[in-house]
């Protein structure tokens, strides 16, 4: 591309961001937010976990603007991620994808996981608005149980989407009611299936681990540093590592009120110090990247007048470098009592987004003239296993307060229209050059 192509594509890119619309981003993540609202007397908050009820209506009711538009299509794949396709010029390329999750925590805010979604349809809008054609196609995806808090682990749908063998140790795990995935993730294929039929929608076929060009995500940052330092965007370049421990302290019961404290095994005294000693860590050793959280913390038998014969508790730490995590591991093995037990839960490094697709983001900012800055991202995203199939990058909008996982969660739509802003130039210039004309007449399987 010679410097004028390259302006003319910039410019336009620029065109796509200013048609966003505030006000309809606005009505469809209100709209999105119905599907699932809680009560007053839970205290709001949207309760809409992976493939109920609410959720696959909320599938269907946002797909519904698309799916007889000429020039889109609408799919659902072997995990029951769904994609609406804007079609580009080149039948023939992989697609520039964006999106994000629509499922809940049990009681959730309104903006987790589904602004993202919200600002993949909105750019769409932005580009009919406009009448521009992009080269590529571009996808926006609805991953299934990024959340995990119905079925576990979480990030079932994008894992599955990457690496299509792990699909089969998903399928037979079950809810709290005993319910499989399987079936779970069968009814919603059947479900969109019959409403597509119903409708007469665009269908399409989507493979598992089908070639995509890019994947650039808008989620909210679920942090309070670009609220507390008054920026618009967030630029992620990656998300940090993060290993789960559970540790097993034993110890002897015995009467409370008849054994000397120098004759008792307390399995709880040896826990307590044992936690101290990795609390303090955390907070003497001068490095504010380190995130150490005991998240649970289970007694036996949990009598108030007997000494605990047991203690089981986690340990999340994180950090984006391997050494500092290492420096935990090694704080727990010295510290843990004798006949003690240590359990690696989980072990993930820190996922490193595409250079070239992080520098894009900054570069959209820049563009746009939004404040912006380059961060980290504490908390996993559809966009971790993206990350090890195809370029993939992320932007953040501000969390009021740092609030996630939370009825409280907000952002102003001020700064959600920002972030949808900067993500619709980077999907224009990703799946471009853009051209004017009218969208094509979409095909139908």
């Amino acid at each position: 591309m010679n410097a004028l192509d390259e302006m003319r594509d910039a410019a336009l890119a620029g065109d796509v961001a200013r048609a966003v619309g505030t006000a309809s981003l606005e009505a469809r993540l209100r709209g999105l937010a119905a599907h699932g609202a809680a009560g007053a007397c839970t205290g709001g908050g949207v309760a809409r976990q992976a493939l109920c009820a609410h959720e696959l209506a909320a599938r269907r009711w946002l797909v519904q603007p698309f799916a007889r538009r000429p020039g889109y299509r609408v799919g659902i794949d072997a995990a029951a991620n769904v994609f609406v396709r804007r079609d580009g010029q080149d039948p023939t390329l992989s697609p520039a994808m964006t999106g994000s999750h629509i499922d809940t925590q049990p009681l959730g805010g309104w903006l987790d996981g589904a602004f993202g979604v919200a600002a993949g349809l909105e750019v769409f809008d932005a580009l009919d608005r406009l009448g521009l054609r992009t080269r590529r196609p571009i996808d926006v995806a609805m991953w299934t149980n990024e959340e995990g808090s119905r079925f576990a682990p979480g990030l079932m749908g994008s894992v599955a989407f990457t690496a299509p063998q792990r699909l089969e140790a998903f399928l037979g795990v079950r809810d709290g009611d005993g319910l499989r995935f399987e079936a779970a993730r069968d009814a919603a294929v059947d479900d969109l299936r019959a409403e597509a039929l119903r409708q007469g929608w665009n269908w399409m076929d989507t493979p598992l681990a089908r070639p995509v060009h890019g994947y650039i995500e808008a989620h909210i940052e679920q942090g309070p540093v670009l609220e507390a330092e008054g920026l618009q965007v967030g630029c992620v370049s990656a998300i940090q590592g993060v290993r789960w421990f559970r540790i097993t302290v034993p110890g002897r019961s015995a009467h409370a009120g008849t054994t000397p404290l120098a004759a008792r095994d307390d399995a709880q005294a040896k826990a307590v110090r044992m936690a101290h000693a990795l609390l303090e860590h955390a907070a003497r050793c001068g490095d504010d990247r380190l995130r150490l959280t005991i998240g649970r913390w289970e007694c036996s038998p949990g009598s108030i007048n007997t000494i605990a014969e047991r203690v089981v508790f986690t340990v999340d730490a994180r950090h984006p470098e391997a050494a500092a995590l290492d420096a935990v591991r090694a704080l727990v093995d010295a510290a843990l009592p004798a006949g003690g037990q240590i359990e690696v839960l989980q072990d993930k490094p820190t996922v490193r987004f595409d250079a070239a697709l992080a520098g894009l983001a900054r570069a959209a900012c820049a563009a746009l003239r939004l404040s912006h800055r380059e961060m980290l991202s504490g908390a996993f995203h559809d966009a971790m296993p993206l990350a090890g199939f195809c370029p993939s990058a992320m932007l953040f909008a501000p969390s009021r307060g740092g609030v996630s996982h939370h009825p409280d969660e907000d952002t102003p739509i001020d700064d959600l229209a920002a972030c949808t802003r900067a993500l619709a130039w980077c999907l224009a210039r990703l799946a471009g050059p853009l051209v004017s004309s009218t969208p094509p007449e979409a095909s139908k399987d």
